[in-house]
């Protein structure tokens, strides 16, 4: 019994060393940005904890709570669909094992209701932190990128 329980810690300690704090990360921010290209609000706010934070690209608010992410999400989805987000140039900071920055520059693009093409750069910083098994977003700020 000893032999195959060591050969699954083994297992095991290969599989969690493959995938760090920094990487799962960055899958949260990949599935987010799915979610927000298939315009799954319910997804997208999934990925928020309760107690986050985020200023939107126009935003002139801090947003508290999870009602008005949601409802800034929907008027996203709305206004523009579909949008897709690429990240570009992020740099993953470790704060500690549970919480990770990623801070970089993205393109949002998609169509307007009116059938016009659009294409928005910006900053964007995540604060991402796992809270039980699950990592969540606990802050989001994104910001247009100065024209000059």
């Amino acid at each position: 019994m000893r032999k195959p329980l060591s050969i699954l810690a083994l297992l095991m300690s290969v599989s969690i060393a493959q995938a760090g704090p920094k990487e799962d990360a960055a899958q949260l921010v990949e599935r987010w940005s799915k979610a927000f290209a298939d315009a799954d609000l319910d997804g997208i706010v999934s990925f928020y904890a309760p107690e986050a934070t985020m200023i939107g690209t126009f935003g002139k608010v801090v947003m508290t709570k999870p009602e008005q992410i949601r409802k800034y999400f929907e008027a996203t989805i709305l206004n523009s669909p579909p949008n897709t987000v690429a990240l570009q140039s992020a740099e993953a900071l470790l704060i500690d094992e549970r919480t990770v920055v990623l801070a970089g520059f993205d393109t949002i693009s998609g169509v307007m209701k009116d059938g016009q093409p659009y294409s928005s750069l910006g900053r964007v910083t995540f604060v991402i932190a796992k809270q039980g098994s699950d990592w969540k977003i606990v802050h989001l700020h994104r910001s247009p990128l100065p024209k000059t």
